[in-house]
């Protein structure tokens, strides 16, 4: 058996989980009033909640895959600490989610709390000290933290990604695509640098994902719910630790720090008082409108960006605009590597 192997069996193992649960799931949901509103379609479409649980568990299997391929056929564990520290990290992450789906913490508990909660994830990956305390990073240059990047930097870094990831998000698609191509971004990178645990897991995670959007795209049957979005955020962060590759990393997540930027300039003009959300406003015939006057998010800005180019703005279109979006950055970053510059 080749070694490329091991990944082809975990990306179809976790592909095939999400294939055979998710439309299992979706019907429970349903018939049990886990639904939710879908918010940028006219009238009251209720659409199943916390989908996303399977994606994440369905990653967690592939790993499992592809270590036992490593461990039955090939003869032997194949850096099992860090692939049983990235489960561990999917692991938590999701039970934090799923709790925060189900048991509604964001109507209970104020923001910081929710934050705070997440910061026990980091422990697998400070537990086995993963990553090295020399950084390269845009703007600063090369630093090295010593202990401080283990026992702080890490826990940011994974706080921070799970967080950011679910900014961008209530849009059919939206979180599953971004994280697609995040994968696949960083697995092009790691391979290409020379690290192929990472570019294996984060393929892995890309199964998970195909299968997944397969119910999550334009018309959504699923949501992915907060259980997808912290554990895709900070199972992106675990990969970039782990590659040592913060410089590519945070430069791919550019995106979520655009969106957080409008989003504290919308904090600072008082905008989002009053449940004023990403979403937009929806119309009869399917089309979109932007709710604020100003810019302050970047869901809206792909809708104007739409009316502009096209004349009216569809859910649709939101998505694939910013997809387009993360995908010509990812095209841009991954040729700056392969000629050398990063």
């Amino acid at each position: 058996m080749g070694a490329w192997q091991p990944v082809v069996i975990g990306f179809l193992a976790a592909l095939a989980t999400v294939l055979i649960v998710e439309p299992a799931w979706i019907r429970v949901a349903r018939e049990r009033g886990l639904v939710g509103r879908d918010m940028n379609k006219p009238g009251r479409v209720l659409v199943a909640e916390a989908g996303g649980v399977w994606a994440v568990a369905a990653t967690a299997f592939g790993l499992f895959f592809y270590e036992a391929v490593h461990v039955y056929i090939l003869g032997g564990p194949y850096m099992a600490v860090e692939v049983y520290a990235l489960a561990s990290l999917l692991l938590l992450s999701a039970f934090l989610g799923f709790t925060d789906d189900i048991l509604g913490w964001k109507r209970g508990l104020p923001r910081w709390v929710r934050v705070v909660f997440m910061a026990p994830v980091a422990l697998p990956l400070v537990v086995i000290k993963a990553g090295r305390s020399t950084l390269s990073l845009p703007l600063l240059g090369t630093v090295d933290l010593g202990l401080l990047y283990p026992l702080a930097a890490v826990p940011v870094g994974v706080l921070g990604a799970a967080n950011a990831f679910n900014m961008l998000a209530g849009y059919n698609g939206l979180e599953a695509g971004m994280g697609l191509l995040l994968m696949l971004s960083t697995a092009a990178y790691a391979y290409m640098k020379g690290v192929p645990l990472v570019g294996d897991a984060a393929l892995i995670a890309v199964g998970a994902l195909l299968g997944f959007l397969r119910y999550n795209w334009y018309p959504a049957r699923v949501f992915p719910g907060n259980v997808f979005t912290y554990s895709i955020g900070a199972y992106y962060a675990g990969l970039v630790i782990l590659g040592n590759m913060e410089r590519f990393g945070l430069l791919l997540f550019s995106l979520y720090f655009v969106k957080a930027l409008l989003y504290l300039r919308g904090v600072l003009h008082g905008v989002w008082r009053g449940g004023v959300e990403d979403f937009g406003v929806p119309r009869e015939d399917g089309s979109l409108e932007a709710p604020l006057e100003g810019l302050y998010s970047l869901q809206h800005l792909a809708i104007r960006l739409q009316k502009r180019l096209r004349g009216r703005a569809t859910e649709r279109g939101v998505v694939v605009t910013i997809l387009s979006m993360q995908a010509a950055l990812s095209a841009a970053l991954l040729l700056l590597a392969w000629r050398g510059l990063l």
